[in-house]
């Protein structure tokens, strides 16, 4: 015989209102015991981070002892990194605001993270077109390669925008002679150039034009230079592969707006900032550097747009104070917690089974009937 039980018409405001209540508390849940999780490569990004920090105070201290106090409207991080408006070996005009979000060490964990994404492996020959307008990266991608163990080729130009390492008695020359022979650093630039417009910074003072001669001789580094761009360009080229030797140069870093590495502003805007694959369309019909490599299919790193840049690897712009290494999205990412949001959803399906289908809920949630008059008897199952 078949079994009859009474079963409610519908279910009552009480069981919605719970199960709802208790939805909401497990949302709450899920949102507050999120894990943090260490990203890809984090003991390279780590190290290279720590790397770039030393780095910076050496810099730091070597600037206060030849220059005198850092200025702080300038430099608000006291970084040492920030070079003045206006000097004889400026090239450019520059932003500010870019220069003063570059001093931070974890920039360099940024660049162990683009470089890993191009594909490099230990013991990979990486060109690099250095120019003085943004010194902390130029300290970042060291940084990374040593990190990582790569064997960088560079070229630096020794002149520098608005706010770059354009102090005629600290250039990126002597930055980076200063780290190596500190032993901070393990390498240094293969050569140098005046840098500046069409790379012999053109319409520079003769006063400037000495003072970037001077620092390219005290560096100890052979000079490029010729007046016609395409021959600049293939002296580069077999610069980087005649050290790389029979070793393929795996990817090019570009940093700043060198005209030749980049071909003019124009070039420098069609690459977008970071990892570039494939160059742009547009970009095949301008000869430089990074075209050169991009047409043989060697990966880009474009490291210009520096605030756009920040934004995307959430580092923070302008900083008031220099940022410990290991700050940041680039090591750790906070994620939901799968086991605790999978419990919780298995927790609400349950309640939802013994409230309802169950007709527990009608049990537990039924108070006394407040009318005294007949009722309509409820349907039988």
């Amino acid at each position: 015989m078949k079994k009859i039980y009474w079963r409610p018409g519908k279910v009552s405001r009480r069981i919605h209102l719970f199960v709802a209540l208790m939805a909401a508390l497990g949302l709450l849940t899920v949102e507050t015991v999120k894990t943090r999780t260490k990203q890809p490569h984090y003991a390279e990004k780590m190290k290279a981070a720590r790397l770039m920090r030393d780095s910076m105070t050496a810099i730091r201290d070597y600037r206060l002892k030849r220059l005198g106090p850092i200025d702080r409207e300038a430099d608000p991080a006291g970084s040492g990194m920030i070079g003045t408006l206006m000097s004889p070996i400026t090239s450019n005009t520059g932003n500010l605001e870019a220069k003063q979000t570059t001093v931070n060490p974890n920039w360099a964990a940024v660049l162990v993270d683009l470089l890993k994404r191009a594909g490099v492996k230990k013991g990979d020959y990486i060109a690099i077109g250095f120019s003085g307008s943004f010194p902390a990266m130029n300290l970042a991608t060291y940084c990374a390669a040593a990190a990582l163990e790569l064997n960088p080729v560079a070229i630096s130009g020794a002149s520098a925008s608005m706010w770059g390492a354009n102090e005629p008695d600290l250039t990126w020359l002597k930055m980076e002679k200063l780290l190596y022979d500190q032993k901070i650093l393990p390498f240094r630039s293969s050569a140098a150039t005046l840098g500046g417009q069409g790379d012999k910074a053109l319409g520079m003072s003769k006063k400037g034009l000495e003072l970037l001669q001077k620092a390219i001789t005290e560096s100890g580094l052979p000079m490029i230079y010729t007046s016609v761009p395409k021959e600049n360009i293939d002296i580069r080229m077999e610069t980087y592969k005649s050290i790389a030797k029979d070793s393929p140069i795996v990817v090019y870093v570009n940093v700043g707006g060198g005209t030749v590495s980049v071909g003019t502003a124009v070039g420098k805007k069609l690459f977008k900032p970071g990892l570039n694959r494939r160059p742009p369309a547009r970009a095949l019909s301008l000869d430089s550097v990074m075209t050169r490599f991009a047409k043989d299919g060697v990966p880009i790193i474009h490291l210009s747009n520096i605030v756009e840049l920040a934004r995307r690897y959430q580092l923070p712009q302008t900083p008031q104070s220099v940022p410990s290494p290991g700050d940041g999205v680039i090591f750790w990412r906070e994620e939901y917690n799968l086991w605790a949001a999978s419990a919780i959803l298995a927790l609400l399906c349950g309640l939802l089974f013994v409230l309802i289908r169950m007709d527990l809920g009608a049990r537990l949630f039924s108070g006394p009937s407040k009318s005294a008059g007949p009722q309509q008897p409820q349907q039988m199952v």
